[in-house]
């Protein structure tokens, strides 16, 4: 149910037996596809890695644990402009706070986030200090998982950028902080150039710039940026395939991967391993976490309209010219879009930038105290 503009009712997950059962019955009547010989991962998700992870998603996945995961932290929704929002609203006990909002990217959702919410809301609980305390909202991009698909033609980021500040003032914030990653990082950078008198500074894990816009830009580069230039040109030349697809034929490619969870967790895992760090995507992520967030896709039914998103979205008149606000920026190793740092401080407000040790796409997943020292450390010196 979408309640009506303006007003905002509380939300918790409830997954029907219903829901269950038919899951179980689709993964266990899967048609498998042949797989080369010896051909690993090489041209795409490993048959044999996919057959277990859906025999324990329909064997051992623990779907009540996975309801008290993601009810751990209040939950609401509210409709702006006509379309269904789901957010996280995570108060901190501690009386001085700095509200912070969370969006995340494809394929992630809110399950991205499930073990940083409590640290970040409540730092003296969880080893750090009282001064570091965020009051958290946490949404659902309008068309992935609890928020529902979107209805309308061109829900861009942009929308979504005007929507989450709209929830913000909602919510009575005059002011907040932005940290983002993929779709996030773009929604981040949009609502900082945009409201620069409500967002007082932003901290992603990508940084968008559009290079065309430079007069040489790889006379720019320095021998390191030289490096990581080459690495993310083999990411568009090697792996950027889905975003061809999912920008020019998304409903072609959703009729699979809406009516087989095989599928899509073929689609999606494939992402999480190539984009985590290290060759083990359990390791890195872990199995229930991996299915707790491919399992938002498939009982909400939102992997078209998620992936309907490329469509809508020209990134590079999105970008925005300048970012003027205060940005800093987490390099993890294995991201897969590394800007160069002279690229970006071109475009942004650039006061701080980091190079982690470890971690990926998926950080606040792969490495979360990791996630959560960088953030605290950043948004400690603009408090």
């Amino acid at each position: 149910m979408t309640p009506p503009n303006g007003s905002i009712r509380s939300f918790e997950v409830d997954v029907g037996r219903d829901a269950i059962d038919d899951l179980r019955r689709r993964l266990a009547e899967t048609r498998w596809p042949d797989q080369s010989p010896d051909s690993g991962w090489e041209y795409g998700t490993n048959r044999e890695y996919l057959r277990d992870l859906c025999r324990y998603w329909r064997e051992d996945y623990d779907w009540e644990s996975f309801e008290e995961r993601f009810n751990t932290f209040d939950q609401y929704v509210t409709t702006i402009d006509g379309q269904r929002i789901h957010f996280y609203h995570v108060r901190s006990p501690e009386s001085s706070t700095l509200p912070l909002l969370l969006p995340h990217g494809w394929p992630g959702s809110v399950a991205e986030f499930l073990d940083v919410l409590g640290p970040l809301s409540d730092p003296a609980a969880h080893g750090g200090g009282p001064e570091d305390a965020f009051d958290l909202v946490v949404p659902s991009l309008p068309g992935y998982g609890f928020s529902g698909p979107t209805r309308e033609r061109g829900y861009d980021v942009t929308a979504m950028a005007s929507a989450f500040d709209d929830l913000m003032d909602r919510l009575g914030y005059d002011s907040y902080v932005v940290q983002g990653g993929d779709w996030g990082a773009l929604i981040a950078a949009v609502l900082g150039a945009s409201y620069p008198d409500r967002v007082d500074a932003i901290h992603t894990n990508m940084l968008f710039v559009t290079p065309s816009r430079l007069e040489d830009p790889v006379a720019m580069l320095d021998d390191e940026e030289r490096a990581a230039y080459r690495e993310t040109s083999e990411f568009y030349e090697t792996g950027f395939g889905y975003h061809e697809i999912q920008s020019t034929r998304p409903q072609s490619l959703a009729y699979g991967l809406t009516d087989s969870p095989a599928g899509l967790a073929g689609w999606i895992v494939e992402k999480f391993r190539a984009w985590s760090d290290g060759d083990d995507v359990d390791e890195a992520i872990g199995r229930d976490r991996l299915l707790d967030n491919v399992g938002v896709y498939w009982l909400t039914e939102t992997i078209n309209s998620s992936m309907r998103l490329y469509y809508e979205t020209d990134i590079e008149a999105t970008v925005p010219e300048s970012v003027d606000v205060p940005v800093g920026h987490a390099r993890y190793p294995a991201e897969i879009i590394k800007t160069p740092r002279s690229w970006a401080e071109e475009f942004y407000n650039v006061v701080r930038w980091s190079e982690l040790p470890e971690g990926g796409h998926f950080a606040a997943m792969e490495v979360p105290d990791l996630f959560v020292d960088e953030v605290r450390s950043f948004f400690r010196e603009i408090r």
